[in-house]
């Protein structure tokens, strides 16, 4: 376990957590990754650290070549109310989704892997818009370097909001399956929704430990919690607990060792095989792989399940929608915050901006939480979508 990390190594894992540029960040995580001890319980971790390494030194080999104007480019700035990563194995008809999804125009071709680097577009639903990202196809052992390009994608999948494989019903759906899944879990990138989830949030205007219990603590208290922090000297710092959480889960959320990724499964090209076909691959990968899984099956030739992928895009990103509107103003900003599901109007202040904070008088609430129209709340109170927010504060004109 992580936890008997000595002081030392937490002390160069905060270095790291404090580091801004990857060039920072790289040099602290050598520095920690020398000061794990080698044990058993320190496998995952010291896996998970190579592996950073790794990318961070991709990351900075990349902007070498931006910077000369040569090389593939990887890294995509995101945009939207959420980013969704397009995985799968070449020829799983990725390019052609893309298009039929989003504005963008990524070449399509019969010939297998002619997708290079990422393509982004922007897909609508509603009033937001996602980003999309169609990545180079995937093989067996991309995870281990079995393609140049492999970790960079899994790179790319870690940093997404959502995951979208992309599988090919014409070619051995369930080994293409296998495949994806296993590939993200060797990359540390878990797509079985756990049972509950912690966020880790550092800011300057935190002071000491702020612990937000929604959820349920299994075998172990809020106490044991803040004496984990305290012991990697964790201070600033915000920990969100949803669900049911053990203290493992809060030492993995802290040193990032697996991240989930909540995940939906297009089995595309459907007008190529049988709609009895599609359900039983449905039906096993959900059986056998992801119990969970979200899953539609499309056929972009005929445009069939197209355009339920938004709307289940949207569910899975866990996202609300939340309206500011100005005192006395008929009418909500058409704009909306975009926070995670739970977020409360603390949050929702903090994202409009964070010194607000300090002179927050009330809110009025409108929408699905509010008991009555212009409900008055306070911070803790939580949002749901659609919700029209009225900040109050002291200070006139703030």
């Amino acid at each position: 376990m992580p936890t008997n990390l000595p002081a030392e190594a937490r002390a160069k894992w905060l270095k790291y957590l404090e580091a801004r540029t990857p060039e920072e960040k790289l040099t602290a995580l050598q520095e920690f990754f020398s000061a794990i001890p080698k044990h058993k319980g320190t496998e995952n971790l010291r896996a998970w650290v190579r592996r950073k390494i790794s990318e961070l030194k991709e990351e900075l080999e990349e902007k070498k070549l931006r910077r000369s104007g040569s090389g593939i480019s990887f890294f995509i700035e995101k945009e939207g109310a959420a980013q969704v990563i397009m995985l799968g194995m070449t020829q799983a008809g990725k390019s052609s989704l893309l298009r039929a999804l989003t504005n963008a125009k990524p070449e399509v071709s019969d010939v297998p892997y002619t997708t290079k680097k990422p393509v982004p577009g922007m897909m609508r639903y509603e009033d937001i818009y996602f980003q999309v990202v169609e990545s180079p196809a995937l093989v067996e052992g991309s995870a281990n370097g079995a393609i140049w390009w492999g970790t960079r994608v899994l790179g790319l999948a870690r940093n997404a909001d959502v995951i979208m494989l992309v599988i090919d019903l014409t070619s051995e759906p369930l080994r293409q399956a296998e495949v994806l899944v296993k590939e993200l879990e060797t990359a540390g990138i878990c797509l079985k929704k756990p049972r509950g989830r912690v966020l880790v949030r550092r800011s300057k205007a935190i002071h000491g430990i702020k612990i937000v219990l929604c959820g349920k603590l299994l075998n172990c208290t809020v106490d044991d919690v803040r004496r984990l922090l305290e012991a990697g000297r964790m201070y600033g710092v915000e920990v969100k607990i949803y669900g049911e959480v053990t203290l493992e889960d809060v030492e993995k959320a802290i040193y990032e060792t697996v991240t989930y990724k909540p995940c939906l499964i297009v089995l595309n090209k459907a007008d190529s095989v049988s709609n009895k076909f599609a359900a039983e691959v449905a039906s096993r990968i959900r059986e056998k792989l992801l119990p969970d899984a979200e899953v539609v099956i499309t056929s972009v030739k005929l445009g069939v399940g197209v355009n339920d992928i938004p709307r289940k895009i949207f569910k899975l990103a866990d996202i609300v929608r939340v309206y500011t509107k100005e005192p006395n103003s008929p009418k909500p900003s058409p704009q909306p915050l975009i926070l995670k599901r739970g977020s409360t109007v603390e949050d929702a202040v903090r994202k409009i901006r964070e010194e607000f904070i300090k002179y927050f008088k009330y809110a009025k609430v409108w929408g699905p939480s509010a008991k009555y129209p212009g409900e008055r709340v306070g911070l803790n109170h939580v949002l749901e979508d659609g919700d029209v927010i009225e900040i109050r504060t002291t200070v006139k004109g703030i």
